[in-house]
């Protein structure tokens, strides 16, 4: 498939065949199926599969925009290649009632409960035990580990252009704080724990006060945040304006017994099955 969505990408027809819409349609169901993701880890580290975000940009190009009924008295308007994606209670997930949204090609796991109202958007993969709060965002592509809990308000950016680019990674056991955002291409390790209100993109430093050093740039550009960390927001000078500052998320410590404790995820909320 990867070469036959690579040609059609770059081919740009002035109009698609029903062999096109055919292999789009194929294109959908992998990815909404977990057979293939936007970015997947390779042993060590994440590695970007541009050729999926090709095929969903494609998927864009030939698609058109119609009316898609919501009740009597509502309707949405989007690309006919993206619908909003259906549930049943046979795949074991919670979705609330109240608003929430899926669109087509996202993928959920078994065990991922969603609050209203929420936005999971194209190419992003949400694993077992997550739960997404209510006014939550998983962007297009974004990738959700296991057991991560995405507080109220919680963004998580999304990305497909550029093609190479690499999307919002969180891996397992995060905690995203409310009304946290996360964004351009960060990564978040394992059991990190983001506190409510931090905004964390490529483009703001992140300082490890435990070492008393910035953190570098990772391979992919942006920065990634190291395992277990604990960040809060913060501020730092402005170098040759004294009395400014600029916002700087600081990591405060890494996680131990008393913030596990703290940001412990109430099973009984997630539960699928008793």
């Amino acid at each position: 498939m990867e070469k036959e969505i690579t040609t059609l990408y770059q081919s740009k027809p002035q109009s698609y065949t029903r062999d096109d819409r055919t292999l789009f349609d194929r294109f959908l169901q992998a990815l909404e199926s977990g057979q293939i993701r936007a970015c997947e880890p390779n042993g060590s580290g994440w590695k970007v599969n541009s050729w999926v975000k090709m095929g969903i940009l494609a998927g864009f190009r030939m698609g058109a925009v119609i009316e898609m009924p919501w009740s009597e008295h509502k309707s949405f308007f989007d690309k006919d290649t993206f619908p909003e994606r259906t549930f049943t209670l046979h795949q074991g997930l919670r979705i609330v009632p109240g608003g929430t949204s899926a669109r087509g090609g996202c993928h959920l796991e078994p065990g991922v409960t969603v609050m209203p109202p929420s936005f999971i958007n194209v190419g992003a993969w949400v694993d077992s035990g997550t739960l997404v709060d209510s006014h939550a965002l998983v962007g297009s592509c974004a990738q959700v580990g296991k057991n991560v809990h995405l507080s109220a308000g919680a963004m998580l950016g999304g990305v497909l252009e550029p093609i190479g680019s690499r999307p919002v990674v969180i891996e397992d056991d995060v905690f995203v704080g409310g009304n946290s955002g996360i964004y351009e291409g960060v990564i978040v390790q394992q059991g990190a724990v983001i506190a409510s209100g931090t905004i964390i993109t490529g483009s703001t430093p992140i300082f490890d006060a435990t070492r008393g050093e910035f953190l570098q740039r990772d391979l992919g550009g942006s920065f990634t945040v190291p395992a277990k960390a604990v960040v809060v927001p913060g501020s730092r000078s402005l170098p040759r304006h004294q009395g400014f500052q600029v916002y700087c998320p600081i990591i405060i410590k890494y996680r131990d017994a008393k913030t596990d404790v703290s940001v412990q995820l109430e099973r009984d909320l997630r539960a699928i099955t008793q």
